[in-house]
């Protein structure tokens, strides 16, 4: 059985009421509100129909309110407080600034490009919280596919049956020497150059790529040490034990007095990418920050990366 519902009041109809409160006028009122006088003027009467209340004496020039419409504002301004809530967030919504981000990357992102792209995003959403972590490769893809995460950085990702991979940039490996190594001096490093000393070798996708690079130019791989994270075998570089081919941020973020990066050829591509899970869309939060990461990405100056 459908139930009337005859007394709801109307927002609408209480807040023409509290701008003729306030201004004491419809014409005025009017103004406030963007509409017209006798919209006002219909909407009090509405009003008072509603409630089975004269809220006003009218005279020649203003509208007198009676001591029931006095009660009632006293009522209803807590209420008007917490529309003005709703709206300032609703606004912060719609530009992203405010919420929760969960997001997770990979070390040679997460070390690097991201924190200097979150720190822009954050000064100007000082209401945004964020959940960050740093995780190995396989750790992020599972956090964001179970929804642990909402967003995630990696790199060396260009499809994943679960995940939408948005591709950010294109890199270059590069290869780090210790600052003393004979092949420190070189203006580019090959796989050629590379045989007759100790590699440090990578055992994720990026050490894949690593290999097939040596197979390009015809030469075997054969890694001394192997290590799964690009900034693990910067410090071992550092620390002389050979060279590595790694990618660009993380020998950046490595980088000290006693290391050397140079080019390494052929070109090899590492691919920043981030990912979410397939059945559903970022939120404003995570698409502003993705900008920002673009914007990032462009400032990073050294060994030919290129923007996709």
């Amino acid at each position: 059985m459908k139930i009337e519902r005859k007394n709801d009041l109307s927002l609408r109809l209480l807040e023409i009421f509290d701008a003729v409160m306030r201004r004491r006028t419809t014409v005025d009122a009017a103004a406030d509100l963007g509409i017209s006088q006798p919209a006002v003027s219909n909407a009090i009467k509405a009003l008072e129909k509603q409630l089975g209340l004269v809220l006003f004496e009218r005279t020649r020039r203003q509208l007198l309110p009676t001591e029931e419409a006095r009660r009632l504002l006293r009522e209803i301004e807590p209420l008007f407080g917490m529309l003005q809530n709703v709206k300032e967030e609703v606004r912060d919504l719609r530009h992203a600034r405010s919420g929760r981000l969960r997001m997770i990357s990979t070390p040679p992102l997460g070390h690097t490009v991201v924190p200097h792209a979150l720190k822009r995003f954050l000064m100007e959403r000082p209401k945004v919280r964020v959940s960050y972590d740093i995780r190995r490769l396989e750790t992020v893809i599972q956090s964001v596919e179970t929804g642990a995460a909402e967003i995630g950085f990696v790199l060396g990702v260009r499809h994943h049956p679960g995940l939408t991979v948005t591709q950010l940039h294109v890199g270059e490996m590069v290869c780090v020497t210790p600052a003393d190594h004979p092949l420190a001096g070189k203006e580019k490093i090959t796989p050629a150059d590379i045989t007759s000393h100790r590699l440090i070798g990578l055992e994720t996708s990026l050490g894949a790529s690593v290999r097939s690079a040596f197979d390009r130019a015809g030469v075997p791989y054969m890694s001394d040490v192997q290590v799964r994270y690009c900034h693990t075998a910067c410090v071992l570089a550092n620390a002389g034990i050979g060279v590595a081919v790694v990618d660009p941020w993380s020998a950046r973020f490595a980088t000290v007095q006693e290391i050397v990066t140079r080019p390494f050829s052929p070109s090899t591509q590492v691919v920043a990418a981030a990912i979410h899970r397939k059945d559903t869309t970022w939120s404003l939060l995570a698409e502003a920050l993705v900008r920002e990461l673009h914007s990032q990405f462009l400032l990073e100056p050294k060994y030919g990366s290129r923007q996709e």
